[in-house]
């Protein structure tokens, strides 16, 4: 007796399985928020506290004081009060470049290196023996002929930020908690819920006949309704294979019942035969039968083969000359060389989408079907293109054709015209090609053809991409734009002085779209080179430029007395461009290319540098030999101390009460430089010729007017020096300020999206490759080719250098007051400076 089979246990519980799943997920979720709290909770009281070490360490840094060629501070008093208000130590060090303590705690933090940037930079150290929070910041002197990083650290304990970092975890964790236990409720009752539409679904199909294949209509939630889709989906599938089969099956057993009866009925008469002649004539009628049966059988298990394969929807790109070449070559030698195929250049390269072996069966049924009706005349396959990226495929024949009244129903399943009588044939050649050009999206048309015979067209679409025309299209835009390439450098080139400038309309290649007006204080054959580039990405777009000074640009945004379709502001002055955005004139923008901007270049998603130009001093080579050319801040003071008469008249700078890029870079060389105001002094003593711009200083210089220029835009003079090489360049060896062009868009821009669109293009690595090169402003991305380059320029320098920060820092300098006394003071100093 055989032991019977364990029964076979069933698969876990659906339900169970989301539960605990759900479970482990909320399980996993509490741990995971537990970890993300506490690590939320200590930074938040880390950046809470920092912004204290930072002000605390600038407050120091900005007493720091450079006296007699010794670095001093006088430490303030809100320095140090402004921290350990929770009962935490507080330690602070100052130490000069070279290394030296000037004040505060010696052994403090010992294992950081020094600090070369005026950015913030935050540890976490021990000191004597408790953790500590260390901010460090660098404070830049020049007070010789070389420039260093006094470096200032703040430390702190850490008992305040460990406090509220606990009381933001606690206050977290128990509404965490409340959370998961309503969450996992919801859970189960969602679950119960959402299994209830599947029973009906089972209730449905259970009560149902195996004939009925009709659409489910049971009303069920969006989530399960796809399910519910796919399912009527199949079944009206299933039901069209069910249907065409049964069809077919009945067609099939109605065709070959006649020829099977044929065959049968002539064998039985054939065995009675006795005389040969008579036997011979029935073998051949059994022959006959026997092809017109194995052609029908054939036929019908080809339909079989592609109904299945038009149901799966199985596709792929095929190229239209394999398809045909694929066609060809599946008739015999003989037959083959009759077929004239004629593909039009056009289609060279075209592609159908679709079923291989269904198209390959399509057209080799045409071109059998001409081949047989038309012995010995030739059948020609032309494919030409059609509107709308289709294809017009022709198989033509010089056979009998079929008259109108016939066309129709040669399309119908075994159906044939009377000039099939006498020929082996199924009826189904036409039919099996109507559906599958049907279901490629096309048709199939029968048409008499000029001269006699039948012309088959085919109407298909072309895959995506592969349209006819559309590589000479791509060809002929490429050529456009290496046209619009080569008519920019023609007309880039050349100098003209910012009092020539103008508003200049850049016509778009392409009429009809939107201009975008740009204001800006470059020089406009410098600017022009960015313009043009521009217009070959978007060639759709003209461009206005119009060309004017920092300060006139700024008071007019800040008055808002800008033009209504100002859309782009691009300035050097770029505290003035912080002030700006600081206060609401700029629209945000999250540019693509932010990120590779280095930290110093950008502030809000709101100002954009986007170059990198030192400030030079610049000379008159037949005035003042290279040899002699000062090579730092120190060496110019001297140089105009002893030699006062003979530099007399002969030495301009920025008039920083014009020019807000003079005023910027004046403040700058005076918070870093402890011989700012002795160098103004002796400007002063020179009797300086003060001037609003760059390239009017330039002139100057250029024409022998002037023997040295301090202060110049590096961009201008490099651009300059490779026309005119009297000009010499001296980028300083103690430091060197580095300005970047500021780019914003203006609150009440026209077109804030084509504004967006071109600092997008100027952040980008093609917009750099232009500062890099023809436009010699100087690329600030890193890694861009080109002369013109970040690296390149630091490379050729040998002292610091110092790029100016883009951040409310900026705005101290454009304090009122201060300014105010600033502005005097250097002002008495270069009009009084020989008293």
């Amino acid at each position: 007796m055989m032991a019977p089979e364990p029964s076979s246990r069933p698969a876990a519980s659906i339900r169970r399985r989301v539960l605990a799943v759900a479970l482990l997920v909320l399980a996993l979720a509490a741990l995971a928020f537990a970890v993300f709290i506490h690590a939320y909770a200590r930074r938040a009281a880390d950046q809470a506290y920092d912004r204290l070490l930072t002000a605390s360490a600038l407050t120091i840094a900005g007493a720091v004081l450079v006296e007699e060629g010794r670095v001093s501070v006088e430490l303030p008093y809100a320095a140090l009060a402004m921290l350990g208000s929770s009962g935490d130590r507080v330690y602070y060090q100052v130490e000069a470049p070279d290394g030296a303590l000037v004040t505060g705690y010696g052994d403090l933090a010992q294992e950081l290196p020094a600090v070369a940037s005026a950015e913030t930079a935050f540890a976490d150290s021990s000191f004597r023996g408790q953790p500590v929070r260390v901010a460090s910041i660098g404070r830049l002197i020049s007070a010789s002929n070389a420039a260093g990083w006094v470096t200032i650290r703040v430390a702190e304990t850490r008992g305040a930020r460990s406090a509220l970092a606990s009381e933001i975890a606690a206050r977290a964790v128990l509404p965490l908690i409340g959370v998961l236990v309503l969450a996992l409720a919801l859970v189960w009752f969602g679950v119960q819920r959402a299994f209830a539409p599947l029973t009906m679904l089972e209730a449905e199909l259970r009560d149902r006949a195996p004939q009925d294949l009709s659409a489910l209509s049971v009303p069920v939630p969006a989530e399960v309704s796809q399910l519910v889709g796919a399912l009527n989906d199949f079944m009206r599938r299933l039901a069209s294979v069910m249907n065409a089969l049964s069809g077919m099956v009945a067609d099939a057993a109605h065709q070959v019942r006649t020829p099977l009866a044929a065959l049968r009925a002539q064998a039985e008469v054939a065995l009675d035969e006795r005389d040969y002649q008579a036997l011979h004539e029935r073998v051949a009628k059994i022959h006959r039968n026997a092809v017109q049966t194995s052609e029908l059988v054939s036929q019908l298990l080809m339909e079989a083969t592609l109904t299945h394969r038009l149901e799966s929807r199985d596709s792929a790109l095929i190229p239209l000359v394999d398809l045909i070449d694929d066609a060809v070559r599946r008739f015999e030698p003989d037959e083959a060389t009759r077929l004239a195929v004629a593909i039009a250049p056009a289609l060279a390269d075209a592609r159908l989408h679709g079923d291989r072996l269904a198209l390959q069966e399509m057209l080799r049924n045409l071109a059998g079907n001409a081949l047989l009706y038309a012995p010995g005349s030739p059948v020609e396959i032309a494919a030409e293109p059609a509107p709308g990226g289709r294809l017009l495929l022709k198989v033509r024949d010089h056979g009998p054709g079929i008259p109108d009244t016939e066309k129709e129903a040669a399309l119908q399943r075994f159906r044939r015209g009377r000039a099939g009588a006498g020929t082996v044939g199924s009826g189904l050649g036409l039919p099996i090609a109507r559906t599958v050009a049907q279901a490629h999206g096309g048709s199939l048309s029968l048409h008499d053809r000029q001269g006699g015979g039948l012309e088959v067209r085919l109407d298909l679409p072309l895959a995506v991409g592969t349209r006819p025309g559309a590589s000479r299209k791509r060809g002929m835009a490429a050529a456009a734009l290496v046209f619009v390439f080569a008519f920019s450098l023609a007309l880039a080139g050349g100098w003209q002085d910012k009092a020539e400038a103008a508003a200049k309309l850049y016509p778009a290649s392409v009429p009809g779209g939107p201009t975008l007006s740009i204001l800006g204080t470059t020089d406009t054959p410098q600017f022009e080179l960015l313009i043009r580039d521009f217009q070959e990405q978007r060639p759709d777009v003209s461009v206005r430029y119009e060309e004017t000074d920092t300060l006139p640009l700024y008071q007019r945004t800040l008055e808002d007395r800008l033009d209504a379709d100002i859309d782009l502001l691009v300035s050097s002055a770029a505290d003035l461009q912080v002030k700006l955005a600081n206060d609401g004139h700029a629209l945000s923008y999250a540019s693509p290319y932010l990120a590779a901007l280095p930290a110093w270049a950008s502030w809000r998603s709101e100002i954009f540098g986007f170059t990198f130009e030192p400030i030079v001093i610049v000379y008159n080579r037949e005035k003042v030999a290279d040899a002699e050319a000062p090579h730092s801040h120190l060496a110019l003071t001297e140089m105009l101390e002893r030699q006062s008469e003979r530099f007399r008249g002969q030495v301009a700078t920025y008039d920083i009460g014009l020019s807000g890029v003079g005023h910027l870079l004046a403040a700058q060389d005076a918070q870093i430089s402890s011989n700012f105001w002795r160098l103004t002094r002796a400007l002063g003593r020179a009797d300086v010729r003060l001037s609003g711009s760059s390239p009017a200083i330039l002139d100057g210089i250029a024409s022998g007017a002037l023997a040295l220029g301090y202060n110049v835009l590096g961009s201008y003079a490099y651009g300059r020096q490779r026309f005119d090489r009297r000009i010499g360049i001296v980028i300083p060896d103690d430091y060197a300020l580095v300005l970047t062009r500021v780019m914003l868009v203006p609150v009440r821009a026209d077109q804030p999206d084509l504004a967006r669109a071109f600092i997008d293009y100027a952040l980008s690595p093609r917009g750099q490759a232009v500062t890099a090169g023809q436009a010699a402003l100087g690329s600030i991305v890193p890694g861009t080719p080109g002369g013109w380059t970040a690296e390149r320029i630091t490379a050729a320098s040998r002292g610091v250098m110092q790029p100016i920060t883009l951040g409310p820092a900026l705005l101290v300098a454009l304090d009122q007051e201060r300014k105010t006394r600033f502005l005097a003071t250097w002002r008495q100093l270069v009009t009084d400076g020989s008293r």
